[in-house]
């Protein structure tokens, strides 16, 4: 008789694998700063690309900590009171009645130091007070194309430049164009606001070396003379010009010493002790 055996009972535990947990959205966070973070990118190129030089410097100084120049961005009637910086018993009087920023005496290195730091203080809320001027009218930004300004040991520079198409003055010769009055006269109203001694300095783009007679010199002397006849107009007093040069073709600022970039004139809001 066959041997009749129970069958082995083989039992198979299959692995439920359940689907995967939750992981948290923490990986949503990364991703909304990484979107974030590339469209300020964007719109840094953007601004970048769609902005003059000049534009770009005021957007750099709209965000730095610098000294009220208006008298309604200090303090005073406000909801929090105190005292504005541009208090007039807080700052010496110029000599057309106007209040500008008073030095500290002088005693040694250390007030010098200090008289030094708030002369530049002022030089900048003068160049900061030009700059407004490109938000009046597009008149005025098409004026300030021409416009470069700097702070040096020297003073506040603003230099005022041809453009290819648009010159300052009238062929080579020192017939000032009207567009040359507007920023002279721009510039002196501003300058007025302080008392400090003012310098002109002008240059022109060298010419062929063939000509006989170059007038280079001539020319630079006579258009310094006429920018500080323009100035006369304005409200900055005429004994306040202290010293007017001519520099020829002798200071170059581009590489081709014939570009129409190195007519140029420089109005200089000099330092008190230089």
């Amino acid at each position: 008789m066959a041997d009749q055996r129970a069958g082995s009972i083989i039992i198979k535990r299959k692995k439920v694998v359940a689907a995967d947990g939750h992981h948290g959205g923490a990986w949503k966070v990364a991703y909304a700063d990484f979107v974030t973070a590339m469209m300020a990118f964007f719109l840094l190129m953007w601004l970048l690309n769609a902005t003059t030089e000049n534009q770009r410097k005021g957007i750099a100084d709209y965000f730095k900590t610098t000294v009220p120049i208006v008298r309604i961005s200090g303090g005073g009637d406000g909801a929090l009171k105190g005292d504005s910086v541009f208090a007039e018993g807080d700052m010496a009087q110029s000599a057309d009645g106007g209040a500008e920023r008073a030095a500290p005496p002088s005693t040694g290195p250390v007030a010098e130091a200090g008289a030094a730091a708030a002369e530049t203080a002022t030089l900048e809320e003068v160049e900061q007070r030009l700059r407004a001027f490109t938000g009046d009218s597009m008149v005025l930004e098409r004026l300030m194309r021409h416009v470069n300004t700097r702070i040096t040991d020297e003073g506040l520079v603003v230099e005022l430049f041809d453009i290819e198409g648009a010159p300052l003055f009238e062929g080579d010769s020192a017939r000032p164009a009207p567009i040359l009055r507007d920023l002279v006269v721009m510039v002196g109203e501003t300058f007025a606001m302080v008392s400090n001694a003012v310098a002109v300095n002008a240059h022109v783009q060298a010419y062929p070396i063939t000509m006989i007679d170059n007038p280079a010199w001539t020319l630079s002397a006579d258009r310094a003379e006429t920018v500080r006849d323009i100035l006369g107009t304005t409200a900055l007093a005429p004994g306040r010009v202290e010293r007017l040069s001519g520099f020829a073709d002798r200071r170059p600022v581009a590489a081709d010493a014939m570009a129409v970039r190195n007519n140029r004139v420089e109005l200089i809001l000099l330092r008190r002790k230089r």
